[in-house]
């Protein structure tokens, strides 16, 4: 069900750092955080669905001043009650449309946040508002997940990533409109409870026309973080676009 902050309110809020304890780890998160501050120089950074600051965090610890934009006051207030958020801020809202005050060396989003906006339109409107908020030379950056259609046999919808004795995950596809969902089967007390959250699944190709469209160009590409290099085979890619410096 749907509350005020769509998604990823406080059901979700409650227990994300431990369901996602995987994405918070050293190795997880040190890659990322090195190339943005990288990126980033003596300039600040804007995270696009900043969550409960897996990354704002230790990037802002590395000095780099940090402002997030999130449409969910619940992961937000997570990300409040953690040592060191006093140095970040955050704007409540739609991060595809809302704007704050100066421009950044680099914008990101990471970990299949962009799939998060469900339709093209407003993942065209994400780009141009990256474009916006960026300094000329600055970088925008998407981390996200190649879409994996090879697993999905023809005349089938439903992938499962999740199997358990306290429940199972699969996501679902379209492959008509990209629309896909990723659903949780629970089992409390006995009983089954499900949840979903949707998603647009978005092509590498299909991206840097996005970024076209907003002005910027692919400087680079990557299968993951620590730089390896992207194949027909990776699973998912870092980009990084580049606003001219004109």
């Amino acid at each position: 069900m749907l509350d005020e902050d769509g998604y990823f309110g406080e059901n979700v809020a409650n227990s994300y750092d431990e369901t996602e304890a995987d994405m918070f780890r050293p190795e997880a998160v040190d890659p990322a955080v090195g190339m943005l501050a990288e990126l980033a120089g003596d300039g600040p950074a804007l995270e696009l669905g900043i969550g409960t600051g897996r990354v704002a965090l230790p990037l802002a610890g590395r000095g780099v001043p940090v402002h997030g934009i999130d449409m969910s006051r619940a992961m937000v207030a997570r990300l409040r009650a953690k040592p060191g958020a006093d140095d970040i801020s955050v704007t409540i809202g739609d991060f595809a449309t809302t704007r704050v005050a100066g421009t950044f060396a680099v914008v990101y989003l990471v970990f299949n946040t962009i799939n998060n906006l469900t339709t093209q339109d407003a993942q065209v409107a994400c780009f141009r508002n990256a474009a916006a908020h960026l300094r000329p030379g600055g970088c925008f950056v998407v981390e996200v997940g190649v879409p994996d259609l090879r697993r999905l046999p023809p005349g089938q919808s439903a992938v499962p990533f999740r199997i358990g004795p306290a429940g199972w995950a699969f996501d679902t596809y379209d492959v008509a409109t990209q629309a896909m969902s990723s659903h949780y089967v629970t089992i409390v007390d006995g009983r089954a409870e499900h949840s979903f959250t949707p998603f647009r699944y978005v092509w590498p190709a299909e991206l840097d026309l996005m970024a076209r469209l907003a002005g910027l160009r692919l400087r680079d590409r990557w299968e993951s973080w620590s730089r390896a290099p992207f194949t027909g085979e990776s699973r998912r890619h870092v980009s990084v676009w580049e606003k001219s410096a004109a």
